[in-house]
């Protein structure tokens, strides 16, 4: 006789597992089956989920990332409702990484999401066990921790990929992707190569970086209340929109799922 304790948990997996053959129908149509089972088996972990991050995150379970963790010690303001995915009027004063994986599930329930409110710095480093991971992102705004992160994250055998200054854009088209070194026109990245130029240690390998080449200035005046901190050293907040925001994660989403898909080509 089966015990209904035992038959209930059994039925909701076999649910769960129907559905989500059903949500990455499309994408195995064009992946293949073998790309979406190593894409399942993938570990990844991405640092901020901001304008860049959020959308990365989005991409990366609708393309069938199963083991993700989000990285961000910021709540939700009113002032990222117009380029953050989970930023809405609702969700207002909420952790930002609780928010996101709350949506994410809402894509895929069998997904493992871990949400870690934490900022990434160098007290905090090593808590991340960064070597246990098969993909790191770095969406950080902050100079001082992305550096040490883009040190930390190529010293593991993961891939890395980095988001540069994705503010002070309009233009889509200018978006581009090519080696941290072959950046050009990117106020973020030379202020990471003069840093590490400056304090004598390096990126052990190279990494892409997703970027634009396009700066503008700010026409508008910022608030007096806002809220938000300034970006590597900045005088002041930098106006960003979101489909600037969102082709940056989504490309960095690309670049994830365009790797694993290569790796069934040898």
């Amino acid at each position: 006789m089966y015990c209904a304790h035992l038959i209930v948990p059994l039925c909701t997996q076999m649910i769960h597992e129907m559905k989500e053959e059903g949500i990455f129908r499309r994408s195995e149509l064009l992946l293949g089956r073998d790309t979406m089972e190593r894409m399942a088996q993938k570990r990844v972990i991405l640092f901020g989920v901001g304008g860049v991050g959020s959308w990365c995150a989005e991409s990366l379970v609708r393309s069938g990332i199963r083991h993700l963790t989000i990285v961000d010690s910021d709540r939700v303001s009113i002032t990222n409702i117009n380029r953050q995915l989970m930023a809405t009027t609702e969700t207002v004063g909420r952790v930002k990484v609780e928010a996101l994986r709350e949506r994410l599930l809402t894509i895929n329930p069998s997904a493992d999401i871990m949400a870690m409110q934490k900022i990434f710095n160098e007290e905090t480093a090593e808590e991340f066990d960064l070597g246990s991971y098969d993909y790191i992102i770095d969406a950080i705004d902050s100079l001082k921790d992305k550096a040490l992160l883009i040190l930390m994250a190529c010293q593991t055998g993961a891939r890395f990929f980095s988001s540069m200054g994705a503010a002070l854009k309009l233009d889509p088209t200018r978006i581009q992707v090519t080696e941290f070194w072959k950046v050009k026109g990117d106020p973020l990245a030379r202020a990471l190569r003069n840093r590490f130029k400056r304090e004598k240690r390096f990126p052990a390998k190279k990494f892409l970086c997703v970027y634009s080449d396009e700066l503008l200035t700010n026409v508008g005046s910022p608030a007096e209340d806002s809220e938000e901190p300034t970006s590597f050293h900045k005088a002041q907040t930098n106006g960003s929109l979101a489909h600037i925001t969102g082709i940056f994660g989504f490309t960095l989403s690309g670049l994830v799922v365009q790797d694993i898909s290569s790796q069934g080509a040898d």
